[in-house]
């Protein structure tokens, strides 16, 4: 893929809805879409699902892209997925982008109640599944190890089916939500992009050249980046500081934490164990302090609007091509962002 882009899309990243009520994130797409965003994006884990109010956002919205950052695989069946998918897409004239994410292990087996396991193995099976029902070309028959049809076993009464209805586009964009290499050059070889989770502006492209360098010239890298304007720089960094620690500390088992693997390879290995450290001893208020500042500003926005402003051109000469930004609520600063990133 192109490393370099002279133009950079912005998105809208409103992640998990938590409520009250089903309109709270509608005027944040409203304006999104209204200063010139390409994308909204909504995530699940364990409480909302994804897909509800993407379509809520969808239906009060006209033209903004409408993404999943990230559908949960092990929640639904490739065929459930694919199902939600086409319809979301259809209903909304064409806008849907399918974003997929294994999570890890706590969640897939403590939540889902489903095998983590061969996670590359099961991705690349699933993403065939959906792409095989979206293109209606035959009915669907899947041989792989993770997810068969027909069903082997059971009644024997199983058949294999076309969709009973014509997506509008047989080719969704799917990106994949990856965090190691070998993940990541999966991504660039089956999907359409990827939505990394921390990503350093100026250390994270080299880390990732090998792994991104099969992937096609219109290959969308999609980075969910925190926007927090204040005329205090320390101060707005210290503001990325608790999520930092929460995910370097607590999302994940103390020796298989995939967001402490990324922090790692960005060069922040011994600051992210002793996080770790002091978030699993109890010390909450100690991992945030631990986290560094450097780490902070790296994979974020933050400062006075005009820092904010200069600091898009970091991103620009990276193989990212799409900001998903969260933090930022005011139209008047959406319009600067996307003027600057144009």
């Amino acid at each position: 893929m192109d490393a370099a882009t002279d133009r950079l899309k912005l998105g809208l990243m409103l992640g998990y809805w938590s409520g009250p009520g089903p309109g709270d994130q509608v005027p944040l797409a409203q304006a999104a879409e209204a200063a010139g965003f390409d994308s909204v994006w909504t995530a699940e884990s364990y409480g909302s699902d994804v897909f509800t109010p993407l379509a809520w956002i969808g239906a009060h919205t006209s033209r903004i892209r409408l993404g999943t950052a990230l559908t949960q695989m092990s929640a639904r069946t490739p065929a459930a997925t694919a199902m939600t998918a086409m319809t979301l897409d259809r209903l909304s004239g064409g806008r849907m982008i399918l974003g997929l994410g294994v999570s890890g292990p706590q969640v897939v087996e403590g939540w889902y109640g489903m095998p983590f396991p061969k996670p590359l193995a099961r991705t690349r099976e699933y993403v065939g599944v959906l792409r095989d029902i979206w293109r209606r070309e035959e009915p669907v028959t899947n041989d792989g190890e993770h997810y068969p049809l027909p069903y082997p076993g059971g009644t024997g009464l199983g058949k294999p089916l076309k969709a009973n209805i014509h997506p509008l586009r047989p080719d969704i964009p799917v990106y994949l939500g990856a965090e190691g290499p070998k993940n990541v050059a999966l991504a660039a070889e089956i999907a359409d992009g990827w939505l990394p989770l921390f990503f350093h502006a100026e250390r994270s492209p080299a880390l990732y050249a090998d792994s991104l360098a099969g992937a096609a010239a219109d290959f969308d890298v999609a980075c969910p980046v925190s926007v927090v304007i204040d005329d205090d720089v320390r101060a707005a960094i210290a503001r990325i500081k608790p999520t930092m620690a929460l995910y370097i500390g607590g999302m994940g088992a103390k020796g298989t934490n995939f967001h402490l693997d990324v922090v790692a390879r960005m060069g922040f290995e011994e600051e992210a164990r002793r996080v770790q450290e002091l978030y699993l001893a109890g010390d909450r208020a100690g991992a945030v302090e631990a986290v560094p500042d450097e780490l902070c500003d790296g994979i974020a926005l933050c400062g006075p609007l005009l820092r904010v402003l200069e600091r898009l051109e970091l991103w620009r000469s990276g193989p990212v091509r799409t900001l998903l930004l969260s933090g930022v609520s005011d139209p008047a600063s959406m319009r600067a962002l996307v003027d600057a990133a144009g």
